[in-house]
């Protein structure tokens, strides 16, 4: 049997996905050692967006969202690694965003 999605359906499983795997990766800047771990996860994840053909308006949007998603986290329930974590992150994604408007055509 198979299995037929529609267009608008396929764009739901796709933000999904994209979804989790922001949260994943927002997980793992939180846990980074270090500056430079949560750079290195960033430009992975940007690369590996690139690497599967994701069309650039999306990436852009994936950043944007990885940015709010970052300012939205409740710095309260934060300790001083966790925090720095997300302030390199959100410094972080800026710059990957800036890069990558300049270099690709929406």
């Amino acid at each position: 049997m198979r299995i037929v999605l529609k267009s608008h359906q396929i764009h739901h499983y796709m933000a999904s996905t994209l979804d989790d795997y922001r949260r994943k990766l927002i997980n793992k800047i939180l846990l980074s050692a270090s500056p430079e771990e949560v750079r290195r996860f960033g430009n992975t994840a940007i690369r590996s967006l690139i690497d599967h053909k994701v069309h650039g308006y999306i990436i852009v949007r994936f950043i944007d969202k990885m940015i709010n998603d970052l300012r939205e986290l409740n710095l309260l329930n934060k300790d001083e690694q966790q925090w720095s974590n997300i302030a390199t992150a959100m410094d972080h994604f800026t710059q990957l965003r800036k890069k990558f408007e300049s270099s690709t055509i929406l």
